[in-house]
């Protein structure tokens, strides 16, 4: 893998185990659905089956994918996303973040890291997670959505998202904090940078919309644009509809978009053209696993180490 590279070849997932979404969670994640009590276990079922789905489409487009099972208890409904708990890193750091719902501090396993280490370099874990007892809360790649080309790190503030954080991690990864306010329709503040911004090889998708500030929207316009990547703007409509909860990732041949069906569907003729220019449209079916309010991207935790030798 170069040094330089702005997508993985690898991606780890997490099999649910008691999926649902997360009470904990709701207040302030604009995108997340209710389910009756009575409907959780099919619920969780479901989940399974959409994720086991994914897998089997990913590797099937040549991405590598290690999946490691969720453990039954304790209780971890959104165990299915652990790109917001952990990130790995190509000088073989792998990050420990830390959490705003209580529920989802369990989900940190250092057994993931042990299981990393049979395939890849891991030099050092660096934990963050001790933020939790002054509630300084950055929840990894939802949190930060990063420039691995440009070394910029874009992070839209919340009470998920701290900036003294956001200026932690830019500070011990150099990068250059790229830092904004965001809201949804409602004035909640979005809950993570990557359901409004995803960053590839040649292109950015971004939902410029939802940067209400015309001066902040305007200069992470020009952040993005200076980077020489093609800039498509998402509607806040595109936005609901997880268009820009995407990855992309490198099977070896070829720059993938992986996203789901739903934010696929929300794409445009134009958009879509534009997309295909610079990478092949992965779509991942993940209706049940969308109630949480998370999807494609959440679900990947991008592999950047260095392989074993």
């Amino acid at each position: 893998m170069s040094a330089l590279a702005q997508s993985a070849r690898a991606v780890l997932m997490i099999r649910p185990h008691g999926f649902h979404p997360n009470p904990e969670t709701a207040a302030d994640n604009a995108f997340q659905k209710s389910v009756a009590r009575d409907e959780i276990s099919a619920v969780a079922l479901a989940a399974e089956r959409e994720f086991d789905r994914a897998v089997e489409t990913l590797r099937e487009a040549g991405v590598t994918v290690h999946v490691i099972d969720d453990t039954p208890t304790p209780e971890k409904p959104d165990a299915v996303f652990p790109n917001n708990w952990f990130s790995t890193h190509q000088d073989g750091r792998v990050v420990f973040y830390p959490m705003h719902s209580p529920a989802r501090r369990r989900e940190r396993r250092p057994e993931v890291v042990d299981a990393l280490r049979e395939h890849y370099r891991v030099s050092e874990v660096v934990d963050y997670s001790s933020g939790e007892k002054e509630g300084h809360f950055l929840e990894g790649t939802g949190s930060l959505v990063l420039d691995y080309l440009n070394r910029l790190a874009y992070a839209s503030l919340s009470q998920r998202t701290h900036p003294e954080m956001v200026n932690r991690f830019s500070a011990d990864f150099g990068f250059v904090p790229v830092k904004f306010q965001s809201a949804t329709d409602d004035g909640r503040a979005v809950y993570h940078t990557n359901v409004l911004m995803c960053i590839g090889t040649k292109f950015v998708l971004a939902g410029f919309p939802l940067i209400r500030d015309a001066t902040e929207r305007e200069r992470v316009h020009a952040s993005l644009a200076s980077s020489g990547r093609e800039v498509i703007e998402l509607s806040g409509g595109q936005i609901t509809e997880y268009a820009g909860n995407a990855l992309e990732l490198d099977n070896g041949l070829e720059n993938l978009l992986v996203l789901s069906a739903r934010a696929m569907a929300s794409l445009g003729k134009k958009q879509r053209a534009a997309l295909a220019k610079h990478a092949r449209l992965v779509p991942l079916e993940l209706p049940t696993i969308e109630l949480a309010g998370g999807s494609a991207r959440c679900m990947l935790a991008a592999i950047h180490l260095p392989p074993r030798g």
